[in-house]
């Protein structure tokens, strides 16, 4: 098994309605930046790999247009998944284990203000019981939130308290779009969007884009001082039927956090894909973070939510504060589909 490192991270500030760049606008700065930091010559980047959706975009094989952000002449090495850019990380991470090659640059972009978000998200649903029926993200969630209450070990002001801790955290973060309102009870005075969830307890729709260089071996340590090392990844997958699944508890995000070694020294930091407040909760428990574990110290994706984009920010800004050494070990995590189906955890840390 090659050692792989986060060497340099990107991204653009999230915005509720970027009205006046395309995607390849939003994504040049980003993947220049990137470039940039890690140290590494555009034409010795082995490997290119980005996560997006046709969906948001409205129009299919989008990631073809985007490359335009990349520069694709002379011809590369590249690749797309039709998910979060965290899962295009696996897959450069997978792809640098062939050992040809020596770096790889994984980016994501996420447009959603053109379109309804609540009413794009039910199509990934089953097609045939569940899409029909319209139901968008936040009432789904609120289903799993409903569930998680009537277990009675957590209330609607621990829902709060997530928010307040993100929003507080998310004024230090310059590529937040939520930072303001951190009063626990102002918070719990706001009107239900769908009970039990209150507006800040929702992620808020946004614009992004963001990008990551990971490098193998010397060609890491050559580059940078304190490489954010990959030591274990890992995702899982539950059934997209709601209604077979136990909705307070995340056993794929338990597995994937057992598999990528969450627990195997524990971790200073860790970076959670909770769009939505209750689901920060669940993930604690299924990751086992114990007391003392800064958790979304960027804000998280209640203060910033580009979608396909969200995921791979958490691992980006997970490896950024083991790159500035701010901390030794970290997780990062990511999920897709609805009330936390997919899970995706990677751990680094800066030991060699």
């Amino acid at each position: 098994m090659r050692d792989v490192a986060v060497v340099s991270f990107a991204q653009m500030p999230s915005v509720r309605r970027e009205a006046q760049r395309n995607e390849v606008e939003m994504i040049g700065p980003v993947v220049q930046s990137a470039i940039e930091r890690s140290g590494i010559g555009r034409k010795e980047i082995g490997f290119t790999v980005s996560g997006s959706s046709d969906y948001l975009a409205g129009q299919p094989f989008s990631f073809v247009m985007a490359l335009d952000a990349v520069g694709a002449w002379p011809p590369i090495r590249e690749s797309h998944v039709e998910m979060d850019g965290a899962w295009a990380l696996y897959e450069a991470w997978v792809r640098l284990q062939h050992g040809d090659i020596n770096s790889a640059l994984v980016y994501a972009f996420g447009k959603s203000s053109p379109g309804s978000v609540r009413d794009l998200m039910a199509l990934q649903l089953d097609p045939y019981c569940v899409a029909p029926l319209w139901p968008d993200a936040i009432s789904l969630a609120a289903l799993q939130a409903r569930a998680l209450l009537d277990r009675g070990d957590y209330s609607e002001r621990d829902f709060a308290e997530v928010a307040s801790r993100g929003r507080a955290a998310a004024r230090d973060n310059p590529n937040s779009q939520v930072t303001g309102g951190a009063d626990i009870d102002a918070l719990l005075g706001e009107p239900y969007v769908a009970s039990p969830l209150r507006r800040h307890a929702c992620p808020p729709i946004s614009d992004g884009a963001a990008a990551v260089v990971l490098a193998a071996e010397d060609t890491a340590r050559r580059v940078c001082e304190r490489p954010a090392w990959i030591r274990g990844i890992d995702h899982r997958i539950e059934p997209a039927a709601l209604g077979v699944r136990d909705l307070t508890s995340s056993p794929s995000a338990e597995l994937a956090a057992a598999n990528a070694g969450v627990a195997d020294g524990g971790v200073d930091v860790a970076e959670l894909h909770a769009p939505f407040a209750h689901q920060e909760l669940i993930l604690r428990d299924a990751l086992g973070l114990a007391d003392g574990v800064a958790i979304n110290p960027s804000g998280g994706a209640l203060t910033a939510n580009p979608l396909m984009v969200a995921g791979l920010i958490r691992i980006g800004e997970a490896a950024q504060r083991l790159i500035d050494g701010d901390a030794t070990r970290a997780a990062a995590h990511a999920t897709s589909g609805p009330c936390l189906q997919q899970n995706l955890v990677c751990v680094m840390e800066t030991k060699q």
